[in-house]
């Protein structure tokens, strides 16, 4: 029997993109296709088991070594700093780390600057490179409102069209970090199953040249 590698994938379509990728790289797994609430699937012929996980926690997975290998946004690889390797960059999920507020936003750099973010280590470095005293208002969602009810000046999240912020008449000062997904690997687990985990690497890496 093959040694099986196991892939946490992020739930959703990012995740439905990065399965192909897998599948194309010769680690098909044809039962995750089918129309169930499954989280586990394996395909002991190949010697692959793959897992949804939420997005989110991918990095926690692989680092603990419960997933040999995973797919995590940049954010997040950004945000909590697993001890993890970063094998590649799949140039899927493309979007940026940004700072928006409403379009009349002017810095007054003599008081405290109100950040609202999910992010906030992410924030805190980039203000830190511009010498800026900032108060971090840690939110799980909605960010988008913080600045429209004046509870921060500005926010940092993640932007990928816009729209939503448009719609909300907030305006990007700076698009500061570009994020896409990555491939990543449990740092013990890579010396046992290196040959496999090399070769997805391979395939991967040929299949992100024509995107």
């Amino acid at each position: 029997m093959k040694t099986m590698l196991n892939v946490a994938l992020p739930k959703g379509r990012l995740g439905e993109k990065v399965y192909y990728m897998f599948e194309m790289a010769g680690f098909p797994c044809p039962s995750i296709k089918e129309n169930n609430r499954k989280l586990i699937f394996e395909n002991q012929e190949v010697g692959v088991r793959y897992f949804w996980v939420k997005p989110s926690d991918v990095a926690i997975y692989v680092e603990r070594g419960a997933a040999d290998v995973g797919v995590a946004g940049k954010d997040i690889l950004l945000e909590y700093a697993p001890d993890v390797y970063e094998l590649l960059d799949l140039k899927i999920g493309a979007c940026n780390m940004a700072v928006a507020a409403k379009a009349d936003f002017v810095d007054d750099r003599k008081r405290t600057l109100h950040v609202a973010t999910k992010f906030k280590n992410i924030a805190k470095k980039y203000y830190a490179g511009l010498g800026r005293d900032i108060d971090i208002i840690h939110l799980n969602g909605s960010i988008e409102l913080a600045p429209i009810l004046g509870l921060s000046d500005v926010i940092v999240d993640i932007v990928e069209t816009g729209t939503t912020l448009k719609e909300n008449n907030l305006v990007v000062f700076d698009k500061f970090q570009p994020i896409s997904a990555r491939l990543i690997a449990n740092k013990a687990n890579f010396k046992f199953k290196s040959e496999q985990i090399e070769k997805i690497c391979r395939s991967l890496e040929k299949q992100t040249e024509n995107l």
